[in-house]
């Protein structure tokens, strides 16, 4: 079903009789949510409302292209932990950044984007936004920008996280009047039923080799899911999304890879799967969808969601954290934490042969892993050899990212692995919105070169913030068509222009290592007073 749309247009251009700006009430409205800092490109003077930020204790974060304001506000609402924000003109503009909006709608990821009414207006801007954004309002009046905040900030914050548009219009012609912030609006989650938790409890306890399967809906339950898994004695693998949900080292986790045939193996002997916060999507399951039919229990907060990609013989609705401690609840009741045998039908299996049996499906996984990501193995071991468990790395769509990064380089927090791959320009200027949400957090950006030539002008706001930012470039070329096909078309290969030059000329560090060198690079990057963009070539 198409997501609920009502576009919010709102005149921040109309000055009122007495000389005040209609863009204030749009700022005082962002501050009463919590706003502290807003990202956008103004490079327009027809927006008023900048001028209100640094009253009302906003910081304004200027990126270079709009669609990289948009990648920044992500990575900023993925490491704060509330919904970003992004201020652009309307118009072209606006339209530039669909690509962005796109990915947070597909990463369920919070984030206002707010066009305002300084740039050329386009006709079908309202429905073309439609399509990539989950909710929006218009408003008639300037009174009504509190409203509308209040609206987009309730839709953002309850039931599944979906980015919210608001556009301006040019037209507004009342004076401003009086426009109060309103107070948030807190809705409550979704409970989980106790009926759908009993029968998830009694399905899973009676699994001698239950499989867990954890997405970016996890994100803010990894003690309860590990509270589980631990429980049921189950293993956990994860989607991109939900990386770091159960720290790697955990005994009982595979790490990130469902698209790998090892997890397909693993699931398809488990006697119960219980997949927690995933859409089971394509984008996660590249290779082909898991075969997910019989015992699996689903937990999701989208109800529509819960039944797509596969359909659960039990679904429970409701918030992760809370639909996995209702059922750790049930479990503790029923299993006291040692699995019992599937209706007789199999002798139970002891500790140490239990053991035994996941110790090879991680032997299994880990070989093939590594034997996918070998061309960047190099550079991963280097990175995981010196980056801290804190660590948060945020990498766009790059073969190195998707074969290398995803199932190979440990996490140990759920934000400890961002990764966009709708478009190519995702991983600088989302590392710098994380950066800007934790500034003390190690944060590395990881991209290939032609995602590095794609976001190159981002390097510039990132030497205007003095980010101390290793930007981590690897090498290699990649090609549609198959590598050795005559009519192979190539995506990107060596690029002409020197990329540690090209950054030392927009006042970052530049640096040419090989894979081996790039860990002890990283480190002193850590240390430094502007970004530096560390250059794998070999």
């Amino acid at each position: 079903m198409r997501p609920y749309v009502e576009e919010i247009e709102i005149n921040l251009l109309r000055v009122g009789p007495d000389g005040a700006i209609a863009g204030q009430p749009l700022v005082r409205a962002l501050a009463a949510h919590g706003v502290d800092t807003v990202f956008g490109t103004p490079r327009t003077r027809r927006l008023p409302a900048y001028r209100h930020l640094h009253g009302f204790g906003v910081r304004h974060v200027s990126m270079r292209r709009e669609q990289a304001a948009v990648h920044a506000a992500y990575g900023h609402a993925r490491v704060a932990g509330r919904p970003g924000v992004c201020l652009l003109a309307s118009g072209t503009p606006t339209l530039d950044a669909m690509g962005a909006v796109a990915q947070a709608y597909r990463d369920s990821v919070p984030l206002l984007l707010v066009s305002c009414g300084g740039g050329q207006g386009i006709s079908a801007q309202a429905a073309a936004m439609g399509a990539v954004t989950g909710h929006a309002h218009r408003v008639a009046s300037v009174a009504e920008i509190p409203v509308a905040v209040a609206q987009a900030f309730a839709a953002m914050t309850s039931g599944r996280p979906r980015p919210v548009h608001i556009e301006v219009p040019a037209d507004l012609s009342e004076p401003l009047g009086a426009a109060p912030p309103v107070t948030p609006i807190r809705l409550a989650v979704p409970a989980a039923r106790d009926e759908d938790l009993d029968a998830a409890a009694d399905l899973l306890s009676a699994a001698e080799r239950p499989v867990i399967v954890a997405g970016g809906g996890t994100r803010e339950a990894g003690n309860e899911l590990r509270a589980v898994a631990e429980r049921l004695g189950a293993l956990v693998v994860t989607t991109a999304g939900g990386k770091g949900v159960i720290w790697d080292d955990h005994p009982l986790a595979l790490g990130a890879g469902t698209h790998l045939r090892t997890v397909h193996d693993l699931v398809e002997q488990a006697d119960a799967v219980l997949v927690v916060g995933s859409e089971l999507a394509p984008s996660d399951l590249w290779n082909g969808p898991l075969p997910l039919y019989g015992r699996l229990v689903r937990i999701d907060l989208d109800p529509e969601q819960i039944v797509t990609g596969a359909v659960p013989e039990v679904a429970v609705v409701a918030g992760a954290a809370q639909a996995l401690r209702g059922l750790f609840e049930r479990l503790d009741e029923r299993v006291g934490g040692v699995p019992s045998a599937l209706d007789g039908e199999l002798d139970p299996v002891d500790d140490k042969e239990r053991d035994q049996i996941r110790d090879e499906w991680r032997r299994r996984k880990r070989a093939e892993s590594r034997a996918e990501g070998a061309q960047w193995l190099e550079l991963v071991d280097a990175l995981a050899a010196v980056l801290p468990r804190d660590a948060v790395v945020v990498s766009g769509a790059a073969a190195s990212s998707a074969y290398g990064v995803l199932a190979n380089l440990p996490a140990y927090h759920p934000g400890a692995f961002l990764y966009g791959d709708a478009t190519a320009g995702f991983g600088l200027p989302a590392a710098v919105g994380a950066k800007v949400a934790a500034p003390c957090a190690p944060v590395v950006a990881l991209l290939d070169e032609h995602g590095a030539m794609s976001a190159l002008t981002e390097l510039a706001a990132a030497a205007a913030l003095a980010l101390p930012l290793p930007v981590v470039v690897t090498g290699g070329a990649e090609s549609q068509g198959g590598d050795g096909h005559p009519d192979a078309v190539w995506m990107s290969g060596r690029p002409s222009a020197d990329l540690a030059a090209a950054a030392e000329a927009m006042g970052c560090r530049g640096r040419r290592v090989t894979a081996p060198e790039a860990g002890a690079e990283v480190m002193r990057a850590f240390g430094a007073d502007r970004p530096t963009l560390i250059w794998v070539t070999a």
